[in-house]
């Protein structure tokens, strides 16, 4: 493929996301790796967030998947799952890939009602690895309960540290602090002593393994401690489209589903080959993308009733926390063709 343009993210109006969201993170919006051309198609400006599980959405770009299918794709890279949330809500995002974090979208579903429609998750357990508790390589702990009143760092937005301090406490580590700090800062942060610990998204656990700095505490811990089944699928990650854009593009709506579908894909039947994409997007270059554990992926069209049950699990504990001002039922968000 030609060498994409690159795009940046228009920033949300401050004031309405404060007004939307109490204590939501300030905006942060990065230059975004690569911009699809394609003639008489609408604009879809898809936010992701720089993890591993956005890996079909990736691929499907630079394969030229979207272009394939006539589609011209904006896409835009966010410091953190909330703000692309946040840009969806703002009517500057028309989506979100998958790894932005599905209770991020449910806030915004509280804060507008039926904003969106999620088409793909990314489960995740302890086979299929996505998050986990790091700590340095020669630290002397063995296990979560070790972090008892600890300094934990987590990735920015409610979702990830509602889940750290949930997982902490369950597991017995009690009196452990959670400070939010940028997933790309947390190998340097234990490195640097400022933390103990970091409860993480992939590719940091990788980073750190490569590199000889940190080693995995454990992994798939959302399943583990909130699911209650270290092999349950925790759905932390959506791929959505806006109910706006699938009303007013419905064809176009269709033909996106079904070009990330084909990225979906290539990263199940072809996995070394999709690996390549995670270059550029996430913190992973050249030969470390071999290493990336990576997410299963699950469509709209292939949820059985044990996963809605996993998923509303999840959500139902943000309800309990009071994160979420209201239930949110999980079955009236997935996309229906």
């Amino acid at each position: 493929m030609t060498k994409p343009t690159i795009k940046t993210a228009a920033l949300p109006d401050a004031g309405r996301r404060r007004t939307l969201l109490t204590g939501a993170a300030a905006l942060g919006v990065m230059a975004a790796p690569a911009f699809v051309r394609a003639q008489s198609a609408p604009k879809i400006r898809i936010g992701f967030w720089p993890v591993a599980a956005a890996l079909p959405f990736f691929a499907a770009v630079e394969k030229g998947y979207f272009k394939d299918a006539g589609l011209e794709v904006e896409v835009q890279k966010f410091a953190g799952a909330q703000q692309v949330m946040e840009g969806m809500l703002a009517g500057r995002c028309d989506g979100s890939a998958n790894g932005v974090g599905s209770a991020n979208l449910a806030i915004g579903e509280i804060a507008q009602p039926g904003m969106f429609k999620i088409f793909c998750t990314n489960p995740s357990n302890a086979k299929n690895v996505l998050e986990e508790f790091l700590v340095a390589k020669d630290s002397p702990y063995k296990t979560v309960a070790d972090l008892k009143g600890k300094k934990i760092a987590s990735g920015p937005g409610i979702q990830n540290v509602t889940l750290a301090k949930t997982m902490l406490e369950r597991a017995g580590a009690t009196g452990a602090t959670v400070v939010e700090l940028p997933i790309g800062q947390h190998v340097a942060a234990i490195v640097a002593g400022q933390v103990d610990g970091v409860y993480t998204l992939e590719p940091t656990g990788t980073v750190g393994r490569l590199n000889g700095t940190t080693r995995v505490l454990e992994a798939g811990v959302v399943a583990h401690y909130i699911l209650g089944d270290p092999l349950a699928p925790w759905h932390g990650g959506a791929a959505s489209l806006t109910t706006d854009f699938i009303k007013k593009y419905p064809e176009a709506s269709k033909k996106y589903i079904e070009a990330y579908k084909r990225g979906i894909q290539l990263v199940r039947e072809n996995p070394e080959q999709a690996r390549q994409y995670l270059k550029g997007y996430t913190a992973i270059e050249g030969a470390l993308t071999k290493e990336v554990p990576l997410a299963a992926y699950m469509t709209y069209d292939e949820y059985q009733p044990s996963d809605l049950d996993y998923f509303q699990k999840f959500y139902d504990l943000f309800t309990e926390k009071g994160i979420f001002s209201q239930k949110v039922d999980v079955a009236k968000l997935i996309y229906k063709a």
